[in-house]
C-alpha cells in the first residue's frame, strides 16, 4: 500500500511513517515545515517529503491519505481530497488498524510523564527480552530512536505514548481511543490543552472513553492519588485494576539513600532501584512502568534491574553541556505542574547550589494564559527566573509574562529577544550554577547559544588573567 501522510513532520506522524515503512508500505508525506532533524530522519528511511500542502500532490496517486491533526479545513490538499472523494483516514486510526491490531498494546496516558514512563516501560521489556515495538513522543536514550516496529526479533508487544489530544479535524475523540490497549497506564490527569478542552471534565470524559476500550482481560495501572482519575473510574470500569502512588496503594515506594528507592507491592519489598534519575515524579513513573510490565510477565525484580540501566529521554533533564563552571540543562516541562516537579527534582539533586530557571511558555495552553497564575508558585524553588515570550509570530503570548511572574519579585527577568535573554543569563550565572531551560519547543537554539556565550566569557576571563 502507498500512503501519503499529511503533517508528516510531527512527532507522532513521523513515527507512524517510520513504522509504516518498516511494515512494508510505500510512504510519502508533506508538511508545512519540512526541515531537520525530522526531515533528515525520514529521508534516511527512503521516505519522499514535499514542502507544503499543494493540491498537485494528488498526482502521487497513493492508495490512502493519512491525515494528521495539524491539518484543518481550508488546507489545499485536503480540500482536493474531499472534492474528489479520495480515501483518507486519521493517523491514530491508521495506526490502530494497521500496526496495533494484532499486538498486546501497552498504552501510557496522562497529563504528565507519558514520554518518560513509555520509555521506561519499553526499556524494561527490552531488557527482559521481549523486543517490543514502540512509538514514543521523544527519543529514549537507551534506544536512540522514537519508533520501531520491533527489536531484534518479531514481537507481539507494543508500547505507545497515549496522547489525549484530538485525533483529526473530522474526529474529535482523543488519539488513544484508537490504540486497542490491553494494558493501560493512567499516570495522572490535570487540566491541559485549553485550545480544545473547555474544562477538566471534558478530559475526564475522554479518559473514560479509553477505559471503555480496555478488555475485561486487560489491566489498568492507575495513579491512586489523583482525584480526576478516581472520578473517571467511578463512571465504570470493566478491567482489572492496580493502583500506584504515594498513598496506601498496592504499588508504593520507600526512599533510600539519595535517589534510590525500594519498590513495595502488596506490602512486600520487591527490590531497590539504584539509578541516576531524580524527582518524585520519575519515581512514580517508575512504579507505573514496573506494574505495567508485570502484566505481561516481567517480574518486578527484572524490571528493577532494568531501571538501573535506564538513561532517560532526550530533553528530560538532559545536560546539554558545562561551560565556565555553569551546567546547562534542557527539559520539556511547560505545564506549571511539570515545571514545579522539575525544579523540585533538580533542587533535591543539587542541594544549595543556585538554580537559574529559564522558561518559555510556548504550549497552546500557556499561550492562551489559562495557567499563568500558577507559574510563580511553580518556580519558587529557583534562585533566579528568566522568562521568555516572543513579541510576535505564532509563538507570541497573548498576555504579559512579566506581570504574571511579578509575585516572584526582583529575582525575575523577562525578555522577548533571544540574544538579550542569553546576555542576561550570562551576566548572572556563576560557576557552580545550574541553568534549567524549560520549553516544549526549540527555543531558538538558546541552549547552544548560552553555552557558546559562557565559553567566550571563560576565554575572555582567561585572557585578562594572563594579561594581568
Amino acid at each position: 500500500m502507498h500512503i501519503h501522510i499529511l503533517g508528516i513532520c510531527g512527532t507522532f506522524m513521523g513515527g507512524l511513517a517510520v513504522l509504516a515503512k518498516e511494515a512494508g508500505h510505500t510512504v510519502t508525506g508533506c508538511d508545512a515545515n519540512v526541515y531537520p532533524p525530522m526531515s533528515t530522519q525520514l529521508e534516511s528511511q527512503g521516505i519522499t517529503l514535499t514542502q507544503g500542502y499543494g493540491a498537485e500532490q494528488i498526482a502521487l496517486e497513493p492508495d490512502l491519505y493519512v491525515i494528521g491533526n495539524v491539518v484543518s479545513r481550508g488546507n489545499p490538499l485536503m480540500e482536493e481530497i474531499l472534492n474528489r472523494g479520495l480515501p483518507y483516514v486519521s493517523g491514530p486510526q491508521w495506526m490502530g488498524d494497521h500496526i496495533l491490531h494484532d499486538k498486546w498494546v501497552l498504552a501510557v496516558a496522562g497529563t504528565h510523564g507519558k514520554t518518560t514512563t513509555s520509555a521506561m516501560l519499553a526499556w524494561i521489556l527490552e531488557y527482559a527480552g521481549y523486543a517490543p515495538g514502540f512509538l514514543i513522543g521523544g527519543v529514549p536514550l537507551n534506544f536512540g530512536i522514537s519508533a520501531r516496529l520491533w527489536g531484534n526479533h518479531a514481537s507481539d508487544f507494543f508500547v505507545i505514548e497515549a496522547d489525549e489530544y484530538d485525533t483529526a479535524f473530522f474526529d474529535k475523540r482523543s488519539k488513544f481511543v484508537h490504540y486497542h490497549a490491553k494494558t493501560a497506564v493512567l499516570n495522572n490527569l490535570e487540566y491541559d490543552h485549553a485550545d480544545i478542552f473547555p474544562d477538566v471534565a471534558a478530559i475526564e470524559n475522554q479518559f473514560h472513553h479509553l477505559v471503555r476500550t480496555v478488555p475485561g482481560v486487560g489491566r489498568l495501572i492507575v495513579n491512586g492519588d489523583n482525584a480526576s482519575l478516581e472520578r473517571v473510574l467511578k463512571r465504570g470500569c470493566w478491567s482489572e485494576k492496580e493502583f500506584f502512588g504515594a498513598g496506601n496503594q498496592a504499588w508504593r515506594l520507600v526512599m533510600q539513600d539519595g535517589e534510590d528507592f525500594d519498590v513495595v507491592f502488596n506490602d512486600e519489598v520487591q527490590g531497590t532501584v539504584h539509578w541516576n534519575l531524580n524527582g518524585e515524579h520519575n519515581r512514580q513513573n517508575a512504579l507505573a512502568a514496573i506494574a505495567a510490565a508485570r502484566h505481561v510477565g516481567v517480574t518486578p525484580d527484572i524490571a528493577i534491574e532494568a531501571l538501573g540501566q535506564f538513561i532517560s529521554v532526550k530533553r528530560r533533564m538532559e545536560v546539554r553541556g558545562i561551560a565556565d563552571g555553569v551546567t546547562v540543562i534542557d527539559d520539556f516541562a511547560h505545564h506549571p505542574t511539570a515545571v514545579a516537579t522539575t525544579v523540585a527534582g533538580l533542587r533535591h539533586k543539587v542541594g544549595a547550589a543556585r538554580i537559574l530557571a529559564v522558561l518559555e511558555p510556548r504550549s497552546n495552553t500557556m499561550k492562551l494564559g489559562t495557567m499563568k497564575q500558577a507559574l510563580p508558585g511553580s518556580l519558587e524553588q529557583a534562585d533566579l527566573v528568566f522568562g521568555f515570550g516572543a513579541a510576535e509570530g505564532k509563538d507570541a503570548l497573548g498576555w504579559d509574562l512579566a506581570e504574571a511572574l511579578a509575585p516572584l519579585g526582583d529575582k525575575v527577568n523577562c525578555h522577548s529577544n533571544i540574544a538579550e535573554l542569553v546576555e542576561a543569563i550570562v551576566g548572572q550565572a556563576r560557576p557552580g550554577d545550574h541553568v534549567l531551560i524549560m520549553s516544549n519547543g526549540g527555543f531558538g537554539g538558546v541552549h547552544q547559544k548560552l553555552l557558546n556565550a559562557l565559553q567566550n566569557r571563560a576565554q575572555q576571563n582567561g585572557s585578562e588573567a594572563r594579561a594581568a
